[in-house]
């Protein structure tokens, strides 16, 4: 997926276990098929899971888990996974990675949930309660978190550049409009709270049609609240998506910012991943397919 991943496989996963962590490195270790693009993960035994960065420049990820994981957790609805251990860098594998608690579940899928007004809510409650948490020395957005939180302003150039690339994907007419829209609306001004960055379905998990964990939180940082708003796209609908939104109690701008950056998420991703994480390009695809209705169902009204 990326120029500079790096070769991760099961033979230097024990090796790492082994040297580093002998008490868990007779567990059985199986890959992950994961839709993920930011790190590899096996399970280890019943209760633990690996997480092993893909790229060097995402290892500090590794360190903002085990620094701030143990802080949100307790103040927080659902679980999320606390490290439980750091592997160190060696000279076979340059990066630092984690063990973690395995927290079951299924990706959340609007179809698997028993109420997805419920989940809908319960989700809301989740974002409002991180949101709650003191983000005195929290991360500001950057690299570390694919600057996640930043002004819609600072995604433009991004954004503009992935649309000229998507000619025959998507309806670039369409799409630049929304974007152009959406951008204008004004920047958030008050302080910076605490975000997951990516709360895209592929983190969530879902058990007996229940929302049962927040997982990957390489997007963590502080910056706007609008960034929380992405599964208002990428997985709710319809009274869904309205009791997402009344359950979460934004303003106008905060909804149309979070519009905004679920479009220009959506948009880089797709000529990124196009030909190495179909996961990644169906989620794309359909973000930007909910979110161009969206426009289309605001115009219609406004012009009746």
């Amino acid at each position: 997926m990326h120029a500079d991943q790096l070769e991760i496989d099961e033979s230097l996963v024990r090796r790492l276990l082994e040297s580093q962590f002998p008490q868990w490195a007779g567990l059985p270790l199986s890959r992950v098929d994961s839709g993920g693009t930011e790190n590899a993960v096996y399970r280890l035994g019943e209760e633990l899971a690996l997480r092993l960065p893909y790229r060097a420049a995402q290892a500090q990820q590794v360190d903002k888990d085990h620094r701030w994981l143990p802080t949100l957790a307790p103040q927080l609805p659902m679980p999320i996974p606390v490290p439980l251990g750091k592997g160190a860098a060696t000279r076979e594998y340059p990066c630092p990675w984690s063990v973690c608690p395995w927290i079951p579940g299924d990706e959340a899928t609007l179809d698997g949930f028993a109420d997805p007004c419920r989940e809908a809510r319960a989700l809301a409650d989740f974002v409002r309660a991180l949101q709650a948490i003191d983000a005195t020395g929290g991360p500001a957005p950057g690299q570390h978190n694919f600057y996640r939180g930043v002004p819609l302003a600072a995604r433009d150039g991004h954004t503009r550049e992935a649309i000229s690339k998507l000619g025959g994907e998507i309806d670039t007419g369409a799409v630049r409009a929304a974007w152009e829209a959406d951008s204008r609306v004004a920047a958030w001004e008050g302080p910076p709270v605490w975000i997951h960055g990516d709360l895209s379905p592929g983190n969530l998990l879902v058990r007996d049609g229940r929302l049962c964990g927040v997982i990957d939180w390489g997007g963590l940082g502080v910056g706007d609240p609008a960034t929380e708003l992405l599964p208002a796209w990428n997985l709710f609908r319809g009274e869904s998506r309205d009791a997402f939104r009344a359950a979460l109690g934004v303003d106008d701008a905060t909804w149309l910012r979070g519009r905004g950056l679920a479009l220009s998420i959506a948009l880089v991703a797709l000529p990124y991943y196009l030909d190495t994480n179909p996961t990644i390009v169906r989620e794309a695809r359909r973000g930007i397919e909910e979110i161009l209705a969206d426009h289309e169902r605001l115009a219609t009204r406004g012009s009746g």
